[in-house]
């Protein structure tokens, strides 16, 4: 493999905002999708979480594939959806984009927490991110399942070895959480602006 399994995802995010500035709705669903193999390899520990992260890019793209110049800008989805007041649908394409930008946020903390702390074994770094993240919007039977999800994590060096491919992980690591960050960061705040950003799960 050339470089590392970050490779794909790093050179997506170049293409997720369009000339003007818009995020575009393929090109940031592909940077997702390129996650998805890393994911692959915590094996069971992140089952729940990638098929979270499948599942809602799936919603996604479905729409978006339904009229692809309508929906070429990933906010137009949820615009709509405002606009027909079905945005808290729990079906709706508003509730897959803020689940997938969470789900998204507690990776990025993950990576990084395996940047910043090399001695922290796997399941620290993993039980730190979700409590920064994905937990305070978890119910007790989400909470729960997940912590013990992050008990099968698998051993941090076999995993950074398997990530590594042929590249600096570490670099590319801090290159995907700095440069994917903000785009998740501006997701939140057009979610916020149409006061979805605060929905927990049911």
């Amino acid at each position: 493999m050339e470089g590392t399994v970050f490779a794909p995802a790093l050179e997506g995010i170049k293409h997720v905002k369009s000339e003007e500035g818009v995020m575009l709705t393929t090109p940031f669903l592909d940077v997702c999708k390129h996650i998805l193999p890393i994911i692959e390899k915590f094996g069971a520990a992140m089952a729940l979480v990638k098929s979270d992260i499948g599942g809602n890019i799936m919603r996604l793209e479905n729409k978006y594939l339904s009229n692809p110049t309508k929906y070429t800008n990933l906010y137009s989805m949820v615009q709509e959806e405002v606009e027909a007041k079905t945005a808290k649908g729990s079906s709706s394409c508003t509730n897959g984009l803020l689940w997938l930008t969470r789900a998204m946020d507690f990776l990025v903390a993950l990576f990084r927490n395996l940047l910043e702390h090399q001695d922290w074994a796997m399941s620290q770094a993993c039980s730190d991110s979700y409590s920064k993240t994905l937990k305070k919007w978890h119910g007790w039977l989400a909470s729960s399942s997940f912590t013990v999800a992050m008990k099968l994590a698998p051993d941090r060096k076999k995993f950074m070895d398997v990530i590594c491919g042929t590249g600096d992980i570490n670099s590319d690591i801090e290159k995907f959480c700095t440069t994917f960050s903000p785009l998740l960061e501006e997701n939140h705040k057009f979610l916020a602006s149409v006061g979805m950003d605060e929905l927990k799960a049911s």
